[in-house]
């Protein structure tokens, strides 16, 4: 029997992922030791009284059953914790939506508002799954570019008229993974002013306002006046309560535009395992301190990489937020993928080359800050002993 498959999938090739992954278990194999500092899972675990909560849940018979929508009080947890957390009052239950993980509601979100051949404004570098749920359904990516010369801020008059008119949609994210640059609070009322004006709607991906650095705020979109008209944003609890197997994000905001993504998932899903929203739960309304140390935590840990390689003859800047920090690749390489590929093969180290992130990523790395201070500091000392940066 010949088998014929969708031929979008021809659109999707091995990942960076598997091919670092396989490299990594050939120098295991090797027995090399490896500093794998290329996918963000973080190290950290879930405070006790979130493992308290989904595994008091858990012994519970009536809650295995299907959901099949969020309970009242994981609604009002998160509209708590927008109002304590960000100073956004009044979201009301109409307003909010579970998904299983920002990475999957991001995914899909485009079949509540894509039709084939809309246009979807993506960032360039940008998160690779803000083009494939668009791209699924058939919508037409263009890029906005970022530029570090810029902050890596949207240049709104750079996006050429004519593209921001088609527009249908537009994903935005700050902090951003992977350059790692906060967006300050002049960016934000320029965004909904450029929304406004053609007419565009704003998904913005929120995953990392808990991991900002150098004592700046964390902020939400919806802090702002005239956000909930134009978009929605994705909170994500999995980088700030360590909740990443549990799979738990929210679509917060325009009240018509999660009514429509409900509705398409209520064709595809039976809603979250209740023991996880009680997790959640317990999450956003018990004690946030965890959430503040596990920042400082990121931020030492960016400095020890920043200051340890820069002494290596490496200069990395300091990240300004997420669980990354993002750098140009050194002197004397053509490439971030092969200069991954032998930084590995020479030193253990496993990081992500920028171009996995888009064309403006290329020459450049990202470093997922997963590993502890004196673990980066001997990573660095085996890159500065390696003789990889004497070009």
């Amino acid at each position: 029997m010949e088998l014929h498959f969708a031929s979008r999938l021809d659109s999707f090739e091995e990942g960076i992922f598997a091919v670092l992954n396989e490299k990594k278990n050939e120098l295991l194999a090797r027995g090399m030791k490896v500093y794998n500092m290329s996918v963000g899972t973080p190290d950290f675990v879930p405070a006790q009284h979130i493992m308290d909560a989904v595994s008091e849940a858990a012994k519970k018979p009536e809650n295995y059953r299907y959901s099949l929508t969020d309970l009242p009080e994981l609604l009002d947890a998160v509209s708590h914790h927008y109002e304590t957390r960000f100073g956004v009052s009044g979201i009301r239950h109409e307003e909010i939506m579970s998904v299983y993980g920002s990475q999957e509601g991001m995914a899909h979100i485009a079949m509540a508002l894509c039709d084939p051949g809309d246009v979807v404004l993506v960032p360039d570098p940008g998160y690779p799954v803000f083009s494939a749920g668009p791209f699924l359904c058939g919508a037409e990516i263009r890029t906005y570019e970022l530029y570090p010369e810029n902050d890596y801020l949207i240049d709104f008059d750079a996006i050429p008229e004519d593209l921001a008119r088609a527009a249908k949609c537009m994903i935005v994210s700050y902090p951003l993974n992977p350059v790692c640059k906060k967006a300050p609070d002049s960016f934000y009322p320029k965004l909904i002013e450029f929304a406004k004006k053609y007419n565009i709607i704003i998904l913005h991906d929120n995953a990392y306002s808990d991991i900002v650095f150098g004592g700046r705020p964390g902020r939400s979109f919806l802090c702002f006046e005239g956000a909930r008209e134009v978009g929605v944003e994705f909170y994500s609890l999995s980088k700030s309560y360590n909740y990443t197997g549990a799979r738990m994000s929210f679509v917060i905001g325009n009240e018509e535009i999660v009514n429509r993504f409900k509705r398409v998932r209520s064709q595809i899903d039976y809603g979250i395992f209740l023991p996880v929203q009680y997790g959640a739960i317990a999450a956003l309304t018990g004690p946030q301190d965890q959430v503040e140390d596990q920042c400082r935590q990121y931020e030492e840990r960016s400095r020890v990489l920043s200051e340890s390689l820069t002494e290596a003859g490496w200069p990395v800047p300091l990240s300004e937020g997420t669980m990354f920090a993002w750098a140009p690749i050194p002197a004397g390489f053509k490439d971030s993928e092969s200069f991954v590929l032998e930084l590995m093969e020479k030193t253990g180290m496993i990081v992500t080359p920028g171009s996995s992130f888009g064309p403006l990523g290329e020459g450049h790395v990202r470093f997922a800050l997963v590993l502890p201070p004196e673990t980066i500091r001997e990573a660095a000392a085996k890159v500065k002993a390696s003789g990889i940066l004497n070009r």
